[in-house]
């Protein structure tokens, strides 16, 4: 049930409720009506687009919650991604749990194929879980270099020489070191799992730097996931899910102090 109601005392009739429906399933009559409850997104843009609270859907009553007002200004946004670097040194010690939990409740706030929300959000909370799924890893990849059945390409020489940067000096160029870890997947029958998946670690990423978390894509753990899928189930990822990416994260042991060059950026102008 979508549990659609309108309090008659405060519409204004307005139509911006309808105007703004993306599945055209409210109408007006004098006051919004929904046409199809089963047409419905879920989407909540009525909800969120009525300027006196008056609509209330899916148990959501209009409350006063952020606002234009609470944005950041253009150039602190700007300012933000131009800071934002892959950071691959970090403090050996947890991010508190409540700032994890804060981090994921506003990343599943990015935007899904269709409004589907179905990418899950699978999280290291723990540096000695990192620990032990690092062993796991590079003691699997050092028998599959044993047996010569690494991959094949570029993959297989990466993952190569993080086996003997592991066996020589114990150091871990796939994990980094990093006390967690984020993989975000989706239903492979999803609309959109590929897309979706990206636009959740991003939205998560673009958040952990500003707080000061440092962050890094780490395609390495990609090649030593497709090398060796039993880590996938180790992580306990749905079989039927795309994993879209991995990102390490944690205190960095680094400080940027300046935006470094990039661009200019490449333009296919159409006017």
């Amino acid at each position: 049930m979508l549990q659609f109601h309108i309090d008659s005392d405060l519409c204004i009739s307005c139509g911006e409720c309808a105007t703004e429906c993306p599945a055209g399933i409210i109408a007006m009559a004098g006051l919004p009506v929904m046409t199809n409850e089963a047409g419905c997104y879920r989407c909540t843009h009525c909800y969120a687009v009525c300027p006196t609270g008056a609509l209330s859907i899916l148990g959501c009553k209009a409350k006063k919650e952020g606002g234009p007002a609470d944005l950041p200004t253009p150039g602190q946004v700007g300012n933000l991604i131009r800071m934002r670097r892959s950071v691959r040194r970090y403090v050996d010690e947890n991010i508190p749990s409540e700032r994890i939990d804060e981090l994921l409740a506003t990343a599943c706030y990015a935007p899904t194929g269709v409004n589907n929300q179905s990418v899950l959000f699978t999280v290291v909370r723990d540096k000695g879980e990192m620990n032990r799924l690092r062993r796991d890893m590079l003691g699997r990849l050092a028998a599959l270099k044993e047996m010569d059945r690494l991959p094949d390409g570029i993959s297989g020489r990466y993952l190569g020489h993080a086996v003997n940067a592991w066996h020589t000096d114990g150091q871990d160029t796939i994990l980094r070191g990093a006390p967690h870890m984020l993989l975000t997947s989706a239903p492979k029958d999803s609309p959109c799992p590929a897309q979706d998946t990206l636009i959740a670690m991003t939205t998560f990423e673009l958040l952990a730097n500003s707080y000061g978390i440092g962050t890094l894509w780490v395609g390495m753990f990609m090649h030593a996931l497709a090398a060796c899928p039993q880590l996938g189930e180790r992580l306990r990822i749905p079989a039927d899910h795309m994993i879209g990416y991995a990102m390490l994260f944690g205190k960095p042991a680094v400080e940027f102090h300046r935006v470094a060059p990039r661009g200019p950026a490449k333009v296919n102008m159409i006017d």
